[in-house]
């Protein structure tokens, strides 16, 4: 194991500004969450349950809209896909501070259907400006990268909101909105070879597709194949995983008393997530999205077994080691398997199955924690990891046998 690959890695023309670019847009995204909730609670003066309802209709909204907006970067590139997002953000956010709970509800599924695709597009990016035999280092240090975003927004997030005003703390977010938009409108990252080759002044053939023009065939799906549902599957999987850890870590925390708790275990989750990416990317063992979703699940396990917050941070940083690196043979896997004019598309429906993962995960978990206990609700997110995750690779072991499991381009 080697950390120089992630210095090798960054040199690559392009790949440290668009690193940059994604650090800071990506932290209006983290602090969403926290905002929506403290503004329903402290603002309107509702309870936790109707502020859960905002944030589910803001799910609601990335579900629908992130594959579209994935298939608009293919189709005409990034720049002209991005316009839209930055004007109705810069809408919703401006008015949101203002809404009664009804409207605010509304405003939270559009802001969602046009989140400014931040995530989906540097990955698709970098499956452009960074060599395939590089690839993985690459997107292990951006899970990275989104593990030490969410650990900065929150905090930032619940600091606005509580120290100055949770309208404050929305049009924080608006404004910071807007500017990762123009941003990413600005740097226009590539998103396809054939764009790429063009910028460095490389001659490309006129059959080539472009990002400026339609892409054939769009009306066919030749692309989605058995294994790469299987791959989308354990992306929700993976998201079923977090958002259930997630819940029954704030459970076991007011069981015991320590709410205050929850933002510093989080971090200690968020660390031992990025320790794992880093050593994950700089080795050469490579393992498939599967089997790390299963042994995610292993590794969530024990914080079962905690009785205290001191046992309880120390089971959590165990449970964060394979998370980042996870989530980066997830995106890698889905790169390699798909053409590049439709990576786009399939990065937003990478989205969609991360946030229908978490739509489940949360509920079904916090039932498990209401009917057995906080420390139950860690044994089942880790236990339905394991278990999917098994049935995924029996799958895929299907799928190779009968020869399906390759993507027909």
């Amino acid at each position: 194991m080697s950390l120089g690959s992630y210095g090798r890695m960054l040199r690559l023309p392009g790949v440290l500004p668009l690193t940059l670019i994604a650090f800071v847009a990506r932290i209006p995204h983290a602090m969403t969450g926290v905002t929506l909730t403290l503004h329903v609670v402290l603002g309107l003066g509702r309870g936790y349950a109707q502020a859960g309802v905002v944030a589910a209709a803001m799910t609601v909204g990335m579900a629908i809209g992130a594959p579209w907006r994935g298939r608009r970067v293919d189709r005409i590139g990034l720049r002209r896909a991005v316009i839209p997002s930055v004007l109705v953000s810069s809408v919703v956010w401006v008015i949101a501070p203002r809404l009664d709970y009804v409207w605010l509800i509304v405003a939270a599924v559009v802001a969602g259907v046009f989140l400014v695709p931040v995530f989906s597009v540097v990955r698709q990016s970098l499956s452009v400006l960074v060599p395939q035999d590089q690839q993985r280092t690459a997107f292990a240090f951006d899970s990275v990268c989104t593990e030490v975003t969410f650990m900065v927004g929150p905090v930032l997030a619940a600091f606005l909101a509580t120290s100055l005003s949770t309208t404050t703390a929305l049009t924080v977010i608006g404004a910071s909105t807007v500017l990762s938009g123009v941003a990413l409108f600005w740097a226009n990252p590539p998103t396809t070879s054939v764009e790429l080759a063009r910028r460095r002044g490389i001659a490309v053939p006129t059959t080539e597709v472009s990002a400026d023009a339609p892409v054939p065939g769009t009306a066919g799906r030749s692309w989605l194949s058995p294994g790469l549902v299987v791959i989308l599957a354990s992306a929700s999987v993976a998201a079923v995983l977090l958002n259930g850890t997630d819940v029954s870590i704030v459970a076991a925390l007011e069981d015991w008393g320590q709410p205050g708790s929850v933002g510093w275990v989080v971090a200690l989750w968020c660390l031992g997530s990025a320790v794992g990416g880093l050593v994950y990317g700089a080795s050469p063992l490579e393992l498939h999205p599967l089997t790390l979703v299963a042994v995610f699940g292993l590794c969530t396990i024990p914080a079962a077994l905690a009785q205290t917050p001191g046992q309880l941070a120390v089971a959590i940083v165990i449970s964060g080691i394979p998370c980042a690196a996870t989530l980066s043979s997830i995106n890698a896997s889905l790169v390699r398997m798909v053409p590049e004019h439709r990576r786009g598309e399939v990065m937003g429906w990478s989205g969609t199955a991360n946030t229908l993962g978490g739509a489940v995960g949360a509920p079904v978990c916090g039932a498990v924690i209401d009917a057995l206990g906080a420390q139950a609700g860690f044994a089942f997110a880790g236990g339905a990891g394991v278990v999917l995750a098994g049935f995924g690779l029996l799958a895929m072991t299907a799928l190779r046998r009968r020869g399906l499991s390759s993507p027909r381009r």
